[in-house]
């Protein structure tokens, strides 16, 4: 049976960002499957970041140790670039192996970080053994982790090897603190969870990731070298730490170069159980429910485990589980269910709606959206840890979520201060569009309607909310609406504003279920 509207509109917001008029007939045409499919095998759209950085002057020695430009570069692909679902799994990646910009003290930062997000990018369709390699060479992980520079061993100064990239890519990156069963629950041993690696896996790992430092020319200053954060680190011999190292119960043999060394210990992290329900957990967080249940993690890690031909880590096969789960498409019920719409995604939902997916300059100057007082309280690649905005884990305190240990990790960001800059925030950019206009919405499909109070929030409750509120609250809303006199185009066009806001202010909207 084919979706509905609301259905299509549903899974639209689930798997790219918004639901089009023509997304929408797309999906009730082809179902999600063969929408899904489409998506999938389109190949990555436009100029890449660094490109963009390039082409629009960014590049140049007064920003050598700034971020200019970096935040336009990634908002502009955010909003703009047609490759929807592959734009959502780079902004899900983003959030689960973490490089914030806060941590790049280097030089050609902006750079480092649109090269960073442009190898999401790149592997966001690809296998997660890839991505996992390319991930831990770059330039701003090494960077932002510490893995840059690190050192062998020196017993005569008590000098170790750094152990933060080798504690955080177990813990964050691939398998987590506590072996899982498939299905995502923990193992446990008398009662007890049992632990995935201890104290010794971290120094013998941290061993394998001595050596690697940025690959810049050589001769070269820094500031004439801004390609470097664009290639793999490299690997320094002489301060790569000799020896038999053992991770997670396996020998890495001395006899390897640092590079096989390396492959290999992340062979051996790829190849543990744990990653599959550990990582799509949580990319079911990120793309359809904040608590899925554990069948639902078992479904998806299977995919993980096995693409049905053999293949271990094709992201393919695991954002087809996760999007087409039966889970994922059922009529939501119950406190349980749906998750609460990120502000990165309610804004770049409002631009890809309404048609605000241009910038009259080029420059897409966005900026910086993490203030919580004055702005969204998030903004892409910008995490003040490499914990992300938000824990997997988090249940909100003291309320019925708690009550039931019901995760909601999007909460973590809630409070009254982000709830109240939100609002503020997006008054002006309904109204004026962003960048003071630069990049500006199309209403006209709202004007058409803004007569009718009733009709105009009925639209709106399809395509923001894919008719997720309820009649009272349209209703509600309406008469608000109403409020405003339909006398003039300035007066309509102020309810078509005002009937956006308040839609997109609604908590049935912002639940997305």
């Amino acid at each position: 049976m084919l979706p509905t509207d609301a259905q299509a509109a549903r899974f639209l917001a689930q798997a790219g960002f918004a639901a089009t008029a023509d997304d929408i007939a797309a999906v009730k045409a082809r179902n999600y499957s063969g929408w899904l499919d489409e998506q999938l095998a389109m190949p990555q759209q436009g100029v890449s970041r660094v490109q963009w950085l390039i082409d629009n002057g960014y590049v140049v020695e007064a920003n050598v140790s700034s971020f200019a430009g970096a935040d336009a570069s990634i908002w502009r692909k955010l909003i703009a670039s047609p490759d929807v679902v592959r734009q959502r799994m780079t902004l899900a990646l983003s959030e689960i192996l973490v490089v914030g910009m806060g941590g790049l003290p280097i030089a050609w930062r902006n750079v480092a970080i649109a090269h960073y997000v442009d190898l999401l990018e790149k592997h966001a369709f690809g296998n997660f053994r890839d991505l996992l390699q390319d991930v831990t060479l770059s330039t701003a992980m090494g960077t932002y982790l510490n893995m840059q520079g690190n050192r062998k061993e020196d017993p005569r100064t008590g000098r170790v090897p750094d152990e933060n990239y080798a504690r955080e890519v177990m813990q964050l990156f691939t398998i987590g603190l506590l072996q899982l069963n498939l299905d995502g629950s923990p193992k446990t041993s008398g009662g007890k969870p049992i632990e995935t690696y201890g104290q010794t896996d971290i120094t013998q790992l941290a061993r394998v990731f001595t050596g690697w430092v940025n690959d810049r020319t050589a001769g070269v200053p820094a500031v004439s070298d801004a390609a470097y954060p664009t290639r793999p680190m490299r690997n320094d011999g002489s301060q790569y730490q000799a020896g038999d190292k053992i991770v997670l119960g396996t020998v890495i043999a001395g006899s390897l170069s640092p590079a096989q060394a390396l492959s290999q210990a992340l062979d051996i992290l790829f190849r543990d159980p744990n990653v599959g329900p550990f990582i799509g957990r949580q990319l079911i967080q990120r793309f359809t429910l904040s608590h899925p249940s554990p069948a639902y993690v078992a479904r998806v890690a299977s995919a993980f485990n096995d693409n049905g031909s053999g293949v271990r880590g094709d992201l393919k096969a695991v954002l087809r589980a996760v999007l087409l789960d039966i889970e994922a498409r059922a009529t939501p019920t119950g406190s349980a269910s749906g998750r609460l719409r990120e502000p990165i995604q309610r804004l770049i939902q409002w631009a890809r709606t309404f048609g605000a997916v241009s910038s009259t300059s080029g420059r897409w100057a966005i900026g910086d959206l993490s203030d919580p007082g004055t702005r969204l309280g998030q903004s892409p690649s910008r995490s003040p840890s490499v914990f992300n905005f938000f824990r997997p884990g988090y249940v909100p305190p003291g309320n019925e979520l708690a009550l039931n240990g019901v995760t909601a990790p999007e909460f973590q960001l809630v409070n009254e201060s982000s709830v109240a800059g939100y609002l503020n925030y997006m008054q002006g950019v309904v109204q004026n569009g962003l960048a003071n206009g630069d990049i500006a919405p199309n209403y006209a499909t709202e004007l058409a309607l803004a007569n009718d109070a009733t009709a105009l929030l009925q639209h709106l409750n399809l395509r923001l909310a894919a008719n997720g509120l309820s009649s009272a609250t349209v209703a509600a809303l309406a008469t608000a609406v109403n409020s405003i006199a339909a006398t003039s185009d300035a007066n309509r066009l102020a309810r078509v504003r005002a009937a956006v806001l308040l839609v997109m202010a609604a908590p049935e909207y912002l639940v997305q279920r």
